[in-house]
């Protein structure tokens, strides 16, 4: 027999009052609280004007930005991040502003006390490295980190210099992911077996054979900077400001971009070692671009939260039977189905109304991380007796994950929840997916220690990147 409960009626249960109970760690103060700790913001349209806003919001002074488009050069503004760019320029009109992020950050020094990172993928870990190395705090957008090598070295410079650090994925704030996951750790569907996620993306174009032919860059863009440390192609409004994402250079496909959101709640609660295999099915993959949609496959060891053979966590994007159409440079889709779990996973839920399924020895738990009271428990009798664990996960102020990071700069909460401790692992998880993309149908085996595939040398350079002249990775971490 089992029995469905809905985040709702949980709350209204007779388990509601321990579950609902006050607790949380003593913070550790580490550093003096700040008037109004001063921004950087990188990559400032698009995402950036929404980052920039939140953490003005939250209590931060913006008093730069770094970003390829200068909207006071521009003679036409036609898309919609251009737009953002030139009305970022308008709310914080005194911000000093370049194009070339590593000028402005050292020309700033000690003005700036903190950074937040929205650039396309490929710029990540050269513009936190530089912030972290030089004592600021930083805030980057997920992925991560572009590549697996790049993930680890965020993750040990974090640690190094003490830097409060935080992920972009917001909805890893919100209470009620922080509460599945108490209740995931609790053992209210028993020892995991299986993490289940999926999405429709990729909605911008993947699986093209070509580069678009080149234009002339426009005014005020400065297309060399926007490259920066990747392989160098020829301006195309079909690459930025957004379809960047569907290439390899300069993004990590629909697994990259979105798997820190929906992958967040599984990882985050069964906090796993390193995963031991990973193997990738997809269609539409070319030496330029990710696939047009894929499955990806990891399995884990056993840890505290597992069965005793381990776990697998499970990844589905993209609309099944899309493809690319080099007429629009976009994905014509046939139908509006996409990858996600078959029916004996779901047992009888709308995989449309959620993101993820945990499945455990005595039941499911359904998750929808952008709805706040999206969670479903279908358990088995087990449930029967089970003790509701008490808060174990600080909350952040107002579900707020721009507040979270102000608060750990602050000195008021001990760190961000989804710190680079987490994020970095997390990101080399996902990014190992990413690399298993490319060589589909096999299974790599991964060693974690020695970053490497086991038998497979050829994938290093996917592993750490070659560099652009003038982008030296060694010199940055020596800084």
């Amino acid at each position: 027999m089992k029995r469905t409960l809905s985040r709702r009626n949980f709350l209204k249960s007779a388990g509601a009052a321990g579950a609902t109970a006050s607790f949380f760690p003593t913070p550790t103060i580490t550093r003096g609280r700040l008037e109004k700790p001063t921004i950087l913001g990188i990559g400032a349209g698009g995402k950036g004007k929404a980052d920039l806003a939140g953490a003005s919001n939250a209590g931060f002074d913006v008093i730069a930005l770094a970003d390829v488009v200068d909207t006071k050069k521009l003679t036409e503004v036609k898309d919609k991040r251009t737009k953002s760019m030139v009305a970022v320029r308008e709310t914080y009109p005194h911000a000093k502003f370049a194009s070339d992020y590593r000028e402005i950050m050292s020309d700033l020094g000690d003005k700036v006390d903190a950074v937040i990172v929205s650039t396309p993928d490929h710029h990540h870990f050269h513009a936190s490295v530089q912030a972290m190395k030089s004592g600021k705090h930083v805030y980057c957008q997920k992925p991560l980190t572009h590549g697996i090598w790049e993930a680890r070295m965020m993750t040990n410079i974090a640690a190094e210099t003490g830097v409060k650090t935080q992920m972009g994925n917001q909805a890893h704030a919100n209470d009620h992911m922080r509460r599945c996951v108490e209740l995931i750790r609790a053992g209210v569907i028993g020892k995991v077996k299986a993490v289940h996620t999926w999405t429709n993306r990729p909605i911008w174009p993947q699986g093209f054979a070509a580069p678009p032919k080149p234009v002339k860059v426009p005014e005020g863009i400065d297309w060399k900077q926007w490259i920066g440390p990747a392989p160098w192609v020829d301006y195309h409004p079909d690459i930025a400001p957004f379809a960047w994402r569907g290439w390899w250079n300069y993004g990590t496909g629909a697994l990259g971009d979105m798997a820190c959101h929906i992958m967040d709640l599984g990882y985050w609660a069964m906090n796993p070692e390193a995963p031991k295999t990973v193997i990738a099915e997809q269609t539409g993959a070319t030496k330029y671009s990710p696939p047009i949609n894929s499955k990806i496959t990891w399995n884990f060891g056993p840890n505290q939260y597992s069965s005793k053979s381990g776990f697998s966590i499970h990844w589905y994007d993209g609309f099944i039977d899309a493809k690319f159409n080099p007429e629009t440079w976009k994905l014509d889709k046939a139908s509006k189905e996409y990858n996600h779990p078959d029916r004996s996973i779901m047992d009888g839920m709308d995989f449309e109304k959620f993101g993820s399924v945990i499945i455990g020895e005595h039941g499911k738990l359904f998750f929808n991380r952008s709805k706040k009271t999206s969670w479903v428990l279908k358990t088995d009798s087990a449930l029967d007796g089970f003790q509701w664990p008490q808060k174990q996960l600080p909350r952040a102020t107002d579900q707020d994950n721009y507040r979270e990071w102000y608060d750990a700069i602050q000195g008021t909460v001990e760190r961000s929840e989804s710190h680079f401790g987490l994020a970095g692992p997390m990101t080399e998880t996902i990014l190992l997916g990413v690399l298993a993309q490319r060589v589909p149908g096999e299974t790599l085996k991964w060693n974690s220690k020695k970053l490497m595939v086991e038998g497979r040398p050829e994938l290093d350079r996917h592993i750490q990147r070659e560099y652009s002249v003038g982008w030296d990775a060694k010199s940055l971490l020596e800084a």
